[in-house]
């Protein structure tokens, strides 16, 4: 055989072995759904369209939210709770002292925060966004005892909006669309000091949930794997590419499906599921606070807070609770308000099937 043949035939072999292993590698990421995310061929890397795990719709072609039939209709909910007071239906009145910054220096980032890491016993990570298993509950009762205090009276949504229990959050909202969707059912965004007292309680807990001062994933959907996103697959926000994206992302639940996730006030998934736009009570700086963290490898205790972020931003594990004063009965002029039929949310484009 001469030379030049036996080329060509070590050639040709060669092509044909690559050719079987990228056919190999592209059938393994079709088959995982875990291939590269390229907007152009799909959200998970695939040629033909993923079947999505969950039932999603764009709301208002702005934000995402899972379908859910299976939910419970507010006035059981408020009847079973006990906890309405005068509040409008869905929401908890809450009244209280809360514990306020020390005075030498009341507007410094999370000192009451940092007192309660010096009373961890037990560390997960101390990296930020530091982590702690086990607080230690006397240590931290001497360490604020003289701290002065506020009286805090309010009322504040049961869950994340729509607040339907069974309903899952509405996710992927900017601070001013959060802002506008609460003023349409005649409420307000919560202010920072609000949703923080509703969630730590008189005693300043870093938890919400069991006895305030150990973390527990099993209560609250918090500590679950960080996954890479895929930006470019969520432009436009009301595109189906950012609906796959949405669905391969999301770790959450729906509002109140975790009984144990309840503060001692009575609020729910306070902290983990998705992150809460709160409007700030600082002079002088942005409105647009996040609080609680999300069901990812984040801090998600209580206070807490997260002020990098402008009113514009927005992203897939971003949702929103409504507050009022004591006492303010909201009318938001649409049918079944405060109800537990789903909300009038505007157009549906389009839902992934």
């Amino acid at each position: 055989m001469k030379r030049a043949t036996r080329r060509t035939i070590l050639f040709t072999a060669f092509v044909v072995a690559v050719g079987a292993l990228s056919a190999g590698a592209w059938i393994l990421f079709r088959a995982s759904g875990e291939g590269p995310s390229d907007p152009g061929t799909g959200a998970l890397g695939t040629k033909s369209k993923p079947k999505p795990k969950h039932n999603w719709r764009s709301v208002r072609g702005r934000h995402w939210q899972i379908i859910s039939t299976n939910f419970e209709e507010t006035d059981v909910t408020d009847a079973r709770e006990g906890n309405r007071g005068s509040c409008s239906a869905g929401m908890v009145e809450v009244q209280g002292k809360m514990k306020l910054e020390p005075d030498d220096n009341p507007f410094s980032e999370g000192r009451i925060e940092k007192m309660q890491l010096k009373t961890c016993t037990d560390w997960i990570s101390k990296d930020y966004p530091e982590r702690c298993q086990q607080f230690d509950r006397e240590a931290w009762l001497a360490a604020s005892e003289g701290l002065k205090t506020q009286e805090m009276h309010f009322c504040i949504d049961r869950f994340e909006y729509p607040n339907i229990k069974g309903q899952y959050p509405i996710i992927y909202v900017s601070w001013y669309e959060a802002v506008e969707l609460c003023r349409s059912k005649g409420k307000r965004l919560c202010n920072e000091d609000e949703w923080t007292f509703a969630c730590e309680g008189e005693e300043a807990k870093p938890y919400p949930y069991g006895d305030g001062y150990r973390r527990d994933p099993g209560q609250c959907i918090t500590d679950q794997q960080w996954l890479a996103y895929n930006e470019k697959a969520m432009n436009p926000r009301d595109g189906e590419l950012a609906g796959f994206e949405m669905d391969r992302l999301w770790r959450g639940k729906p509002s109140g499906a975790q009984s144990q996730c309840r503060s001692d006030l009575g609020v729910y998934d306070m902290t983990g599921n998705v992150d809460e736009w709160t409007r700030t009570v600082r002079e002088g700086e942005r409105p647009s606070i996040l609080k609680g963290g999300y069901w990812g490898p984040v801090r998600t205790r209580c206070r807490p807070s997260t002020r990098s972020h402008d009113e514009n931003h927005m992203f897939y594990q971003q949702g929103f609770r409504c507050c009022t004063a004591a006492g303010h009965q909201p009318n938001s002029g649409q049918p079944n308000s405060g109800q537990g039929s789903p909300p009038d949310l505007g157009p549906r484009p389009h839902a992934l099937e």
